[in-house]
């Protein structure tokens, strides 16, 4: 099955307007002349700075995401942001279910479930995170917490709705740590979340690995059958480095 191949880079609280022009100059220079039609960039920013980096990318390949969002649609909600105010500065993906969000602040299955079907109701591609602690994974828990975290995040979607997400699988243990799952433990993790979907989706859906995916290791890692690209983060502020993981993607 020929899948969408997507990078995705996850900059996290990092860059100022003058930063983020730079990398985004060498990050749009490139892509015209080495991006084919069935890979796809995105780069999910800080609040602050969706505006500058759409009018950067607007009239690019280059898709603009944020790293999250409220499950609600407008209220009194001090610190949040809407799905309408997102799609105002000309985001089309937003990161859901981060595990920094759900370890740091405490985001639920609950609410990430919630959060993604305000997404997909308001036209947004949820990149639905997943995956499990370093205490979880020396235990041999994992297949028994992404496999949770998958069906929860995804209940009561149908299947058309879930076409529409990606899932990005990222061992919490690996996030900017500098570890990173071998090529056979990634693939064989992601063969198992594609196995939790429904039959009708299992074989469509982008499944991302992230977790200190670089330059170094990422063809291998995007070598492997299940695995549809990556979700960046410390790799993504470097625009050599970043350029280096999606031209694995080719």
């Amino acid at each position: 099955m020929n899948r969408k191949r997507i990078i995705a880079g996850n900059w996290k609280m990092n860059l100022t307007q003058e930063s983020a022009k730079e990398l985004m100059k060498d990050v749009i220079k490139w892509t015209p002349k080495n991006l084919p039609n069935d890979v796809d960039v995105v780069v999910c920013v800080p609040f602050t700075l969706l505006s500058t980096v759409h009018a950067m990318t607007k009239n690019t390949r280059i898709k603009l995401g944020a790293q999250n969002m409220s499950w609600a649609e407008k209220g009194a909600f001090t610190g949040e942001i809407s799905s309408e105010q997102l799609i105002e500065q000309g985001v089309t993906h937003v990161i859901i279910g981060h595990s920094e969000r759900r370890e740091m602040f405490n985001e639920t299955c609950e609410t990430v479930n919630k959060k993604i079907k305000t997404a997909l109701k308001n036209n947004l591609t949820p990149i639905f995170c997943i995956g499990e602690s370093e205490q979880q994974f020396e235990k041999g828990e994992t297949n028994t917490v992404v496999s949770r975290q998958t069906k929860n995040g995804l209940e009561g979607l149908t299947d058309d709705e879930i076409k529409k997400v990606i899932i990005a699988y990222e061992p919490i243990w690996a996030i900017g740590t500098g570890k990173t799952a071998s090529k056979e433990d990634a693939q064989k993790v992601i063969a198992f979340i594609r196995e939790q979907l429904p039959k009708g989706v299992k074989d469509i859906i982008p499944i991302l690995y992230g977790g200190s995916m670089n330059a170094q290791n990422a063809k291998e890692l995007l070598d492997q059958i299940d695995i549809d690209g990556g979700l960046i983060g410390g790799a993504s502020l470097k625009a050599h480095d970043f350029l280096c993981v999606a031209g694995s993607c080719i």
